[in-house]
């Protein structure tokens, strides 16, 4: 470690993105990084009988923009890390968690094609790629634009919610081809939410091609699972402005 204090410059390089850390801030992040894990371990040991709205508050308290970084990278799953540090916590991290309930509920009513997990104060909305696009296209299907019309509406039922879509892929081709094509991907479904309603500006979208697997690359099954467009569906300011006044 006091090695590391010395040098001036760190570079750590892995799925090819490149992270660079100050000396003194890479010690400091080091300790950090198992403290920080070791908190939300025990929060979400002690809170299994406790429903997503209240460990939503739980988590959010200690999690973060910091938290969420760490567990997306360590897990490989992009949308736990961004929904995570998202999140409010406390009170107003509760309220907010059960506007989410309600909404995932809609979804799951709603949209039978996809898969709904809700996670914090969050809402993760995943569908493999084979629902919405043939194989190695990037233009929606009609069966594709049926689900999303549907998530649609649900959506414009919550406007003060962000959502950030994720297009990815499995590990077959090469690097450039697979981010090129979760990038079209992400981009087809968020033209089509415009188009249908939803506010642009509550809309990112990001392509991660193979590098963020959820499931195995080994076998067909887990690369068909990892050929797949993510909506990740968290509070805007309002809502968490207006949670904020709800618990005052």
């Amino acid at each position: 470690m006091n090695n590391l204090k010395k040098m001036r410059t760190i570079v750590f390089l892995k799925n090819k993105e490149v992270y660079t850390f100050k000396g003194t801030f890479l010690s400091k992040f080091i300790r950090f990084v198992p403290l920080l894990i070791l908190s939300i371990v025990l929060i979400l040991s002690s809170c299994k009988s406790l429903n997503k709205t209240q460990k939503g508050a739980g988590i959010g308290t200690v999690a973060g923009g910091a938290a969420g970084a760490v567990i997306g990278r360590a897990s490989g799953n992009t949308a736990l890390g961004a929904i995570i540090g998202a999140a409010v916590g406390g009170a107003t991290g509760a309220v907010i968690g059960h506007k989410m309930d309600k909404q995932a509920k809609e979804i799951e009513n709603s949209v039978p094609g996809a898969k709904v997990e809700r996670v914090g104060e969050g809402i993760i909305v995943e569908f493999a790629s084979k629902i919405l696009f043939g194989f190695d296209e990037s233009n929606l299907s009609t069966d594709a634009k049926t689900n999303l019309s549907k998530l649609v509406t649900v959506l414009n039922n919550y406007p003060d919610t962000d959502i950030e879509i994720q297009g990815h892929t499995d590990s077959k081709g090469s690097d450039a081809y697979n981010q090129k094509l979760s990038q079209q991907r992400a981009l087809q479904v968020s033209d089509y939410l415009i188009a249908n309603g939803i506010k642009n500006t509550r809309i990112i979208i990001k392509g991660f091609g193979e590098k963020a697997p959820k499931y195995s690359n080994e076998t067909e099954e887990g690369r068909a699972n990892n050929r797949r467009v993510e909506f990740l569906i968290s509070a805007n300011e309002k809502m968490k402005s207006d949670a904020k006044v709800e618990t005052n």
